[in-house]
């Protein structure tokens, strides 16, 4: 598989869309402004609506409406054109003075059918009609208040944000998360007594909740839409529940079926849920310096994978809180800077020390092409140095401009190598390596009671002890590393004292982060008693055994611990790890933690992984890339760790 693919399938997308714009006011929501800033940058579409305005707004109901100088809107949006976002639409062309609406889906017609409950068998007559699009065209009109005005509705795969040749991303999933064993009691609870689920392995698509079952749909469509342009075949299998309903149903989703009948490409797609393995997600052992660029620096606004860059060292601004505010920040994504895209790139695949010596090298030998009073310095690399590279751009306009890209991921190194949190990086590693020790040689109750004096209230904190959040990623590791345990009276005591230490800590916090107003339901500290704090601690903990018991259903791939032993400590064996190494040794028999979905009688009769052709690996979540010459998908955060 090129690696042009991920990048020209997203930009073959972005051109139908920019084809549209032309003098438009265009509605972009979340998702789509992602892909569309890392696949062609905001520029590109900004160059393609054309005027000296900003014709750019976010797809809200709270949007802006157009004005009499504003006939013409486009709306790119990820989702499903049903409900409130229908709503939205019809709210903000109500108050606008639109003539020409263009309405641009990422989910294709025939999940849109589904949403509108078409059987399948009459679907299929309808094959090449679009009456989904056509009633929302004549509704679209009727908004405008003319049915002479002109009105479009069209799908185009915007499923995907390019991070890497190698890595995508799809936004628009950030949601979709892997189901846990509580969740089969919600299921149950719509289902008759006879036809209860009695675990994860007895759930299909058609016990899934409508909402869920077509989250997943729009999924299927866009992963086709994929393989459609890569024109293979594809088989796909599974390594966990809901990796397991996805594969299938993209196995036996009709338009598929329909498209692989001409494609000349073979492809084995298999999906893996995040939750077998969660260790990876939330452990600090990964020596890799994107990882901790996202881990440390804030969000951009509206993203689920860059973060603000502080460029305030570029102006003569002061660099004061209140001055950064004044100065739009900096990110990640460079998709028209070559220069930057390559140390991005390099970045993303390779260790701490090498990665931070690959951008002193792009910013000596870009002041030097420019001509700038560079001092060369050997030796260790240091947050100084890197700046004092970076200053010599700051008064030459021309530089500045030409190498913006690679000084933004130069002050992002800077800020985060002097950020108190990377400082703090250290702690959780050495913390997660004595963990690893305890859990070979004592119980879970132990190991709980040796995180138990961690947690300290916010007026006996100080900068080096764990936040609320930092005790929930240590919580999450330990339970995930550990992997199924024997619930006894010392765990119940153990579990209880952490419960309680934690729901005390959340009490006397002065501010909820918006993760704890999430996981507590108060949107402030004076409405969180202890009780309400208790019973969202009890839940949390419930959460944390399913992570616990999450690979309880695997026969091959039941852990990843590995024990220490005489020459060796205790050590950490990624999921995914496991998985490719399964698949590509010739010497072990066919795994059977990798599920093949069939989709039809011929598919019934394969054996093995000789169709492994080309190997596309999804993860329903959080997934931490390692380097091989394929493709890799995340359904949410990109995490690097690449030291596999």
């Amino acid at each position: 598989m090129s690696a042009p693919g991920v990048l020209s399938f997203t930009q073959q997308g972005w051109e139908q869309v920019l084809a549209k714009v032309k003098r438009a006011l265009v509605y972009l929501d979340a998702a789509c402004a992602e892909s569309l800033h890392w696949g062609c940058g905001s520029t590109r579409l900004l160059e393609a609506v054309g005027g000296p305005e900003c014709h750019l707004r976010e797809f809200e109901p709270a949007a802006v409406g157009g004005g009499a100088k504003q006939p013409k809107a486009v709306f790119v949006l990820s989702c499903l054109l049903k409900g409130r976002t229908v709503e939205t639409l019809r709210d903000i062309i109500c108050r606008s003075h639109f003539q020409y609406c263009v309405v641009v889906t990422a989910v294709n017609h025939a999940v849109h059918l589904t949403a509108n409950h078409v059987p399948a068998a009459a679907a299929a007559e309808l094959e090449g009609q679009q009456p989904v699009f056509e009633q929302l065209e004549e509704k679209l009109c009727e908004w405008m208040g003319n049915m002479n005005y002109t009105a479009e509705v069209l799908h185009v795969p915007l499923l995907l944000a390019p991070v890497a040749p190698h890595l995508a991303l799809t936004p628009a999933f950030a949601s979709l998360f892997p189901l846990l064993p509580q969740d089969v009691h919600l299921l149950n609870s719509a289902r008759p007594d006879k036809r209860r689920l009695g675990s994860l392995s007895e759930v299909d698509a058609t016990a899934l909740t409508p909402e869920l079952f077509l989250q997943i749909r729009c999924l299927v469509s866009g992963l086709s839409s994929l393989c459609e342009h890569f024109g293979v075949r594809e088989e796909c299998f599974a390594v966990g529940s809901l990796s397991r309903i996805i594969a299938a149903d993209l196995a036996n989703y009709a338009p598929a079926k329909n498209r692989r009948k001409t494609a000349t490409g073979r492809a084995s797609v298999v999906f893996v849920d995040r939750t077998l393995d969660l260790t990876g997600a939330t452990g600090h052992h990964g020596d890799n310096l994107v990882e901790k660029i996202i881990s440390v620096l804030p969000q951009l606004p509206g993203h689920t994978n860059d973060v603000m860059v502080n460029m305030v060292e570029l102006t003569a601004l002061q660099n004061e809180e209140k001055s950064q505010s004044m100065v739009a920040p900096g990110c990640l994504a460079q998709p028209k800077d070559a220069a930057a895209k390559a140390l991005w790139e390099a970045l993303l695949s390779t260790k701490h020390k090498e990665a931070v010596m690959e951008v002193r090298r792009h910013l000596v030998e870009a002041a030097s092409r420019e001509n700038l009073p560079i001092k060369m310095s050997m030796g260790r690399v240091t947050p100084g140095q890197l700046l004092s590279y970076i200053h010599l751009f700051k008064n030459n306009l021309k530089a500045l401009v030409s190498h913006c890209g690679l000084l933004q991921l130069g002050l992002a190194t800077v800020q985060t190598l002097k950020h108190p949190q990377t400082a703090k990086w250290d702690n959780f590693l050495a913390f997660e390596r004595l963990l690893l020790q305890s859990i070979g040689e004592s119980t879970m109750s132990v190991v709980l009671n040796q995180l138990l004096p961690m947690m300290k209230p916010l007026n006996q904190r100080t900068d080096n002890d764990y936040s609320p959040e930092e005790l929930l990623i240590l919580l999450i590791y330990i339970y995930s590393v550990g992997g199924e345990f024997t619930v006894d009276k010392d765990l119940g005591e153990a579990e209880e004292k952490v419960k309680k230490a934690l729901a005390q800590v959340f009490c006397e916090e002065s501010e909820l982060s918006p993760l704890l107003q999430k996981i507590t339901g108060c949107d402030s500290s004076i409405k969180l008693t202890f009780h309400k704090s208790k019973i969202a601690v009890d839940e949390l903990f419930t959460s944390l055994r399913d992570i616990a018991g999450a690979r309880n259903l695997m026969k091959q791939f039941k852990s990843v611990y590995v024990p220490g032993n005489h020459t060796h400590q205790a050590s950490y064996k990624p999921l995914l790890r496991q998985v490719v190494e399964e698949i590509f040794n010739p010497e072990k028999p066919d795994p059977v933690d990798i599920e093949h979905m069939s989709s039809g009688l011929t598919d019934l009769l394969k054996t093995g992984f000789s169709m492994f052709m080309k190997v596309i690996v999804l993860s329903t979540r959080l997934l931490k890339p390692f380097n091989i010459p394929e493709l890799l998908f995340a359904t949410d955060r990109l995490h690097p760790d690449l030291g596999f």
